[in-house]
C-alpha cells in the first residue's frame, strides 16, 4: 500500500522537485528529498495540517514564498520529469524511507556546518549538502 495516495502526474511532478532539488547528490540525495515531499503529505502537523497531496506540497506557500525554492528559481523544475527520476519518486511513494529523511519534514543547504537545530526542530542528519530536521519528539507523531 503506497504512502500517500498519487496519481501519475504526481510521480513526474514529484520527480521534477527531487531532480531540481538534489541532483548533484545522486540517486541517494534525490531519495532524500522525495521523503520529506511525502512526509510532509503524510503529516498531520505543524505547517502541514492543510497539505495533503503531492501537489499540496510541492505548491504550499509559506510566509509569502513557496516552501520549495525551486518552484520560484528552478529552471531544472520547469524540465520534463525523466525516468530515473519517476522510479525514484514512485519509490519513496510506495515505501522507501532512510535515514536522515525517513522522518524529515525539513531540509536545507546551509553552504556551512548543520546547525543542531532549525527553527527549533532538531537535526536527524545530513547527506552532501543537505541537512535534515525531524519534528521535534511528540509534535508530529503522523510522520513517525
Amino acid at each position: 500500500m503506497p504512502r500517500v495516495k498519487y496519481r501519475d502526474s504526481d510521480i513526474a511532478l514529484m520527480a521534477r522537485m527531487m531532480r531540481a532539488e538534489a541532483e548533484g547528490e545522486g540517486k541517494q540525495g534525490m531519495l532524500y528529498v522525495g521523503n520529506v515531499i511525502v512526509n510532509r503529505a503524510v503529516a498531520d502537523c505543524l505547517d502541514f495540517k492543510d497539505v495533503r497531496t503531492i501537489n499540496d506540497v510541492i505548491y504550499q506557500v509559506q510566509g509569502g514564498n513557496y516552501s520549495f525554492e525551486a518552484v520560484q528559481k528552478g529552471n531544472l523544475f520547469y524540465n520534463r520529469a525523466r525516468s530515473v527520476e519517476k522510479r525514484l519518486a514512485k519509490q519513496n511513494l510506495d515505501y522507501w524511507r532512510q535515514h536522515p529523511a525517513k522522518y524529515a519534514l525539513w531540509y536545507f543547504n546551509p553552504y556551512a556546518p548543520c546547525p543542531p537545530t532549525w527553527y527549533g526542530q532538531p537535526f536527524a542528519g545530513q547527506f552532501k549538502n543537505h541537512c535534515y530536521y525531524e519534528p521535534e519528539g511528540g509534535t508530529c507523531d503522523s510522520v513517525y
